[in-house]
């Protein structure tokens, strides 16, 4: 089984303006750019998940404007014209950060990011500092986050979340302006600031290609098997592939190597077979007892587990459709005596409180996206935990401490398309430094990281696009999914929110005055 090793380059106080060149560069150049944030709390969880929409985004602005974003990962992916179609050169950024006014950071959090190796030492000391709110004074002319995030709304792209409403409002109170108190004012600011749309991958991932669930490992590892069958399979279906930069010696010390199999994991095995998966995880991919819970929580073996179920639904759909072919056959004008079977549940929560132990039906079905809506608000809650916990947790995708040796060399040189890339150390076509001279810099005692998953949530979406639009679709036009073109997922809800200008709603000052600063009169 082949796998990749995805290079994220750790960004902090230290060698932020070492790095700038690079990061300007990869973000101009791409097709695409994928963000992801990490947070030090949500405040009210209730609040976050009310019916009412604007209620809804004022609990999610109320946690904004107290909390703050600890770290923000960059993936951006740049479509190569030169190679087989769907080829994509990789750079990822993970960016320690540190908010230099008061915030609450909440103990549930720290100790989730603390067990997933989040070094709260190395952002005290090292994190790069920023504001909330407006702009003050020379923000946007020196080499500071603000002006990082600008160069993201300059580049013009399409910006790839996953369950992104939480991320947009952060990253607008964070690192662009005050947030408006009006969530139609927020989507009608949201619309000019990046015209080329927003992606939802969660909301791909139930929408467009239906998974049987969405949170991020695994939508993400699903994407990864089905694209590793179809380069397996050899025909002539489009596929996705990478490619990542031939970084100098000296950026190597800056970079965490993930190796990721192709294709799925290890598996759990036993003496009596696969182990019981944790339905609580396999629904959500959080779990409240984490890695003390004695059930499966492998994401892989979920995914098997769900197709072998999927297979099965379907061999009992056409066993019936046979059955009753044949009753019609033998008495046409007879009624129907066909047994109707219930389908498989593909999605069960595992309630252990003993006032919940109740029939709580499946969370989703293959052929329908929606959402459960009766589930009670204790365990939708579940689901948002820690900005939708589960959608963040990478439990076996990349074991960076396996103590062995490397050699800081990438798995994959880049083609001659690439080669102003040169003047910000970031070579290509030729391999620097010395070979087996340089050990990969391990992962820092955890898995969890927003470089990575950024990169995740971009690796979803390109490879729904090479999945759904032609060879010739450029990532860069937004038009490459049409039907999820500023759509963002809404937990709880099977319409998701429209990020459009209504001819009811304006843009807010902040944001009118900020787009005439940087772009003129808009």
């Amino acid at each position: 089984m082949s796998s990749m090793i995805v290079p994220v380059i750790d960004v902090q106080n230290d060698n932020f303006k070492e790095l700038w060149p690079a990061m300007v560069l990869a973000i101009r150049t791409s097709s695409f750019i994928a963000l992801d944030t990490e947070l030090s709390g949500l405040g009210s969880r209730k609040d976050l998940l009310a019916q009412c929409i604007e209620e809804r985004y004022k609990a999610i602005c109320s946690a904004a404007r107290t909390r703050s974003i600890l770290s923000l990962g960059i993936a951006c992916f740049k479509k190569l014209p030169d190679k087989a179609p769907h080829t994509y050169l990789v750079q990822v950024y993970n960016l320690t950060l540190l908010c230099m006014q008061e915030y609450v950071i909440e103990p549930q959090s720290v100790q989730f990011l603390v067990q997933h190796g989040f070094d709260f030492n190395k952002q005290y000391a090292q994190g790069i500092p920023y504001h909330k709110g407006n702009d003050k004074g020379g923000d946007l002319q020196s080499q500071s986050m603000r002006a990082l995030f600008l160069e993201v709304i300059q580049a013009r792209k399409p910006l790839v979340l996953h369950n992104g409403l939480i991320d947009l409002v952060f990253l607008y109170q964070c690192f662009y302006a005050w947030l408006p108190d009006r969530l139609g004012t927020f989507t009608a600011d949201l619309s000019e600031i990046f015209p080329a749309g927003i992606f939802d991958t969660k909301h791909a991932a139930e929408f467009e290609v239906r998974f049987m669930a969405s949170y991020l490992e695994y939508a993400y590892k699903k994407c990864k098997r089905e694209n590793f069958k179809s380069v397996e399979a050899g025909g002539p279906g489009p596929h996705l592939s990478l490619e990542f930069c031939n970084y100098t010696e000296r950026l190597c010390t800056y970079i965490d190597f993930r190796q990721c199999t192709e294709g799925g994991g290890e598996r759990e095995t036993g003496e009596e077979g696969p182990p019981a998966i944790c339905m609580r995880f396999s629904a959500y991919g959080w779990c409240p007892n984490g890695s003390q819970c004695t059930l499966s929580h492998n994401t892989d073996l979920i995914i098997e587990q769900d197709e072998q179920s999927k297979d099965h639904k379907r061999r009992r759909k056409n066993k019936r459709k046979f059955k009753a072919a044949q009753e019609e056959s033998r008495a046409p004008n007879e009624p129907d005596r066909v047994e109707h079977e219930s389908s498989p549940p593909n999605k069960h929560l595992c309630v252990e409180d003993d006032k919940m132990q109740e029939d709580w039906g499946s969370v989703k079905e293959t052929a329908s996206a929606d959402v459960v809506d009766s589930m009670k608000d204790a365990l939708l809650a579940e689901e948002v935990e820690r900005k939708d916990m589960s959608d963040e947790q990478v439990v076996e995708e990349a074991q960076g401490s396996n103590g062995t040796e490397n050699k800081c060399e990438p798995q994959v040189i880049l083609g001659n398309g690439t080669g102003d890339q040169n003047n910000v150390a970031i070579p290509q076509g030729e391999k620097e430094g010395s070979k087996g001279k340089e050990k990969q810099k391990m992962a820092e005692g955890g898995t969890h990281r927003a470089g990575f998953d950024a990169f995740m949530t971009g690796y979803i979406f390109a490879y729904v696009t090479t999945l759904k639009a032609g060879a010739e679709t450029d990532p860069s036009s937004g038009a490459c999914l049409p039907d999820c073109l500023n759509k963002v997922y809404l937990s709880g809800k099977s319409v998701p929110l429209q990020i459009v200008k209504s001819s009811f709603s304006k843009s807010s000052k902040a944001h009118t005055l900020k787009m005439e600063s940087v772009w003129g009169k808009i």
